[in-house]
């Protein structure tokens, strides 16, 4: 087999470049089975044992790869986002706080209408709505797919939002000064759909929540909100004791 190319007139370090190529053969799904040994990154890239341990030193520092003495390194499992129950949470602060870099693939931002989602929102069908849909990554990896739909005469100014590295909840108070006070969720375990699994690049055995949101501010129904989120990504967690029972509160 021809080895892989790196730049040798590159002032790139060899190592660093093989670290960037691995990691974009990984986001790409390439090691979903296997990551290969040393020896074989020293055949397929024609670099020295060396070059190959730097490389996979800086992987396993970022905590991309499993690496122990004996063993054949594996890419490590994506890191699981803990969210406490009973508190009307922003997914994009859960994923802050467990540690991991997170951005959204904006699918859609555009008003329209939607007759079921208006009654969900205690509106006449023809109301017009903002719509949101994004893929949601965590770590680089996708996490949810999110889907939400706003009152125009209430979130237009969002139209205008970058909502690649932003809060929905974060850029609605700063542009209209709209704070979400209360809301009720449903949550159901589904197993995804062939399409669903593709988007996000989960196991075909992995469950997934399916979230539906109903938010309130201001006395109003402002907030309704699909999100089908991965389960092997994703935990809901409650406190409980003898003698108060179960804290459904963060």
């Amino acid at each position: 087999m021809a080895a892989r190319a790196l730049d040798r007139a590159a002032p790139t370090p060899l190592w660093r470049q093989l670290q960037r190529e691995l990691l974009a053969r990984m986001g790409s799904g390439e090691f979903a089975d296997q990551f290969p040994g040393e020896m074989a990154l020293v055949e397929d890239y024609g670099v020295s044992r060396h070059t190959v341990r730097q490389a996979l030193s800086r992987l396993r520092e970022d905590g991309v790869v499993v690496a122990e003495r004996g063993r054949q390194p594996r890419v490590a499992p994506p890191p699981e986002i803990h969210q406490p129950m009973g508190a009307l949470y922003s997914l994009f602060a859960a994923v802050s706080a467990a540690g991991l870099e997170q951005r959204s693939v904006v699918r859609a931002l555009d008003v329209r209408a939607d007759g079921v989602v208006a009654a969900r929102l205690d509106l006449e069908a023809s109301t017009p709505l903002v719509y949101l849909e994004r893929l949601r990554l965590a770590g680089g990896e996708p996490l949810a797919v999110d889907r939400v739909w706003l009152p125009a005469d209430v979130a237009a100014p969002l139209l205008d939002a970058d909502f690649t590295n932003t809060s929905l909840y974060a850029e609605l108070q700063a542009r209209t000064g709209l704070r979400l006070d209360h809301g009720h969720e449903d949550i159901h375990a589904v197993v995804p759909t062939a399409a669903e699994q593709a988007r996000l690049r989960c196991p075909a055995t992995a469950a997934a929540f399916s979230i539906n949101r109903l938010s309130h501010g201001r006395g109003r129904a402002v907030e309704w909100r699909h999100t089908l989120v991965r389960g092997d990504r994703f935990a809901l967690t409650a406190d409980f004791s003898a003698q108060g029972g179960y804290q459904l509160s963060s």
